[in-house]
């Protein structure tokens, strides 16, 4: 289980989103730990035995991936088609739940191997493409849970993700995410929703603060908000006969940019994509709030060795 402090922390944050008490709430010292897909690196992701690894290694938080079954059973899998992950193939929603938990979650799975050699442990030990409601389940109520919703239409899949969260009596401890804007009017429905602000939004300050040294409408107090760490992106000249285009690999997250940010009160952030010790290390100077990591298990050591002072440039207090 995390650590009491740490994880008494990340669900005082969760339990006041959109609460203006959330304003009083400093970010910790070091930057709590969230399970990307369960820890995608340490095992199958989005699998049951990912979540216990995960806990295992005391992840203070578990982000899933959700799709939506034929029969319409919210289910844990992330790419567009299930050869990716599994011996199967096609998309999650050609197929009813009983065909998906015939497949193989952790087929294609190939843990790092220092010798150099290839793996794949799980051909020999299947394990199962889980529904949200045995995640949840596999999960103990004190540790938050960040669901990544995937595939459109979002309207369906939303209202199947409420009945789960209502059935389980879940809501305090979720948050919803998703890349597309459309899962933000399609929980719009459900006032109990906890919402992180849209990726558009994020990226559009994010851009604002780099490019043009403006803070963007700050998020309300107690907004959670969610961006990589570093990030490939192309930057798009436009010119009277034509355009250019340059490819960088952009770090927004800067002090500038946790001060807009913040501008307006407590906002808690998430720093997606850290999965080594300088990044967690900068990432704790900025004062983030957590950090998502495909390998709880690597970031269980970085964190425990990383000495308390911080010891952080002047530019990044």
């Amino acid at each position: 289980m995390p650590p009491r402090s740490t994880l008494h922390r990340f669900l005082v944050l969760a339990a006041c989103v959109a609460s203006a008490a959330c304003a009083t709430v400093d970010a910790p010292a070091l930057p709590m730990i969230i399970a990307h897909r369960g820890g995608a690196a340490d095992y199958p992701e989005n699998t049951l035995i990912a979540i216990e690894g995960a806990l295992h290694n005391r992840a203070d938080a578990i982000w899933l991936t959700v799709q939506l079954t034929r029969d319409g059973v919210p289910v844990l899998y992330r790419p567009v088609d299930l050869s990716v992950n599994t011996d199967g193939r096609g998309a999650v929603a050609d197929f009813d739940l009983a065909a998906l938990e015939r497949l193989n979650a952790g087929w294609n799975f190939a843990p790092h191997d220092a010798s150099g050699t290839t793996r794949q442990p799980y051909r020999d030990h299947p394990v199962r493409i889980p529904t949200l409601a045995a995640a949840l389940r596999a999960i103990p109520p004190t540790v938050p849970v960040m669901l990544d919703m995937k595939a459109l239409p979002a309207a369906p899949q939303a209202a199947a993700v409420a009945h789960v969260l209502n059935e389980e009596n879940a809501w305090p401890r979720v948050l919803i995410y998703s890349t597309d804007a459309a899962y933000q009017n399609a929980f719009a429905a459900y006032p109990q929703a906890r919402l992180f602000e849209s990726r558009d939004a994020a990226r559009a300050r994010l851009a604002a603060v780099a490019l043009a040294r403006t803070c963007e409408a700050a998020p309300p107090p107690a907004t959670w908000t969610a961006f990589e760490y570093a990030r490939k992106m192309e930057l798009v000249e436009t010119f009277t006969l034509g355009e250019t285009r340059s490819a960088v690999t952009a770090k927004l997250w800067t002090p500038d940019a946790i001060e807009c940010f913040r501008a307006n009160g407590q906002t808690p952030i998430v720093a997606i994509g850290i999965d080594n010790a300088d990044d967690y290390r900068a990432a704790a100077c900025l004062g983030v709030t957590a950090v998502l990591t495909d390998s709880p298990r690597n970031m269980r050591a970085i964190r425990a060795n990383t000495a308390l002072p911080l010891q952080c440039p002047p530019a990044a207090r």
